[in-house]
């Protein structure tokens, strides 16, 4: 799954990786601490004409249509979100991007649960897949697309938020492309040995908790 994540690096370094033309946008405040229920930065067109921007939803998804009592769910997992009818809508036509720069997950340990951080090898960004939609309130919320853990990431958890490789967030973003199969030839997620992790403190656990202390390695 992915319910925590860290997002730090500046505009200028977002903009520059994505390669992608967008609407200038203010500085980002870092963040180390990125939680379900906040307003997190993505990468997305606001409507069918608009251009690419780089603003703030809600991370938590409940489509327009669906009742106050739905779920609000987080994540959206890759086997079910072009077939569900809950997700499949956005898939086809509201697709975006979450910028980080790693993301959290937790190992059992001893009775307890260790976090670690995962991210690019060479501390490049990271880009999330996700989906969008228009909240029951008329503001966005998204949910991150996850799949089976790959590489470093299975000693730590199942699952995986899907990350796509550089070659794919144009296309991922591309409203002409709609169809699930030629999605999935299309898109591609990073390889799995690009990708390192290393334990972190517990302090991580606690949401309000910020700073970039809470990336620094701990003993397990």
């Amino acid at each position: 799954m992915c319910g925590r994540f860290a997002l730090f690096s500046r505009y200028p370094t977002l903009s520059q990786a994505l390669r992608l033309p967008l609407e200038e946008t203010g500085e980002l405040t870092p963040r180390y601490n990125v939680a379900p229920g906040t307003l997190i930065t993505v990468v997305r067109h606001p409507g069918e004409d608009a251009p690419l921007v780089m603003d703030e939803v809600w991370w938590g998804y409940r489509p327009h249509w669906a009742k106050e009592t739905a779920p609000e769910p987080i994540n959206a997992t890759v086997e079910k979100v072009a077939t569900s009818n809950y997700f499949r809508g956005a898939f086809a036509h509201h697709r975006c991007l979450v910028p980080a720069d790693g993301w959290y997950e937790w190992l059992p340990l001893d009775g307890k649960k260790q976090p670690h951080f995962l991210c690019r090898e060479d501390r490049e960004p990271i880009w999330l897949a996700g989906i969008w939609s228009e909240r029951p309130d008329g503001a966005p919320g998204c949910a991150i697309l996850t799949e089976p853990a790959r590489g470093v990431a299975r000693e730590i958890h199942g699952r995986m938020p899907l990350v796509l490789d550089d070659e794919s967030l144009a296309l991922w973003l591309d409203l002409q492309l709609t169809r699930r199969d030629t999605l999935r030839e299309a898109v591609h997620h990073l390889p799995a040995e690009q990708l390192i992790h290393w334990p972190v403190s517990t302090r991580v656990n606690r949401p309000d908790n910020e700073g970039p202390e809470l990336l620094e390695s701990v003993p397990e």
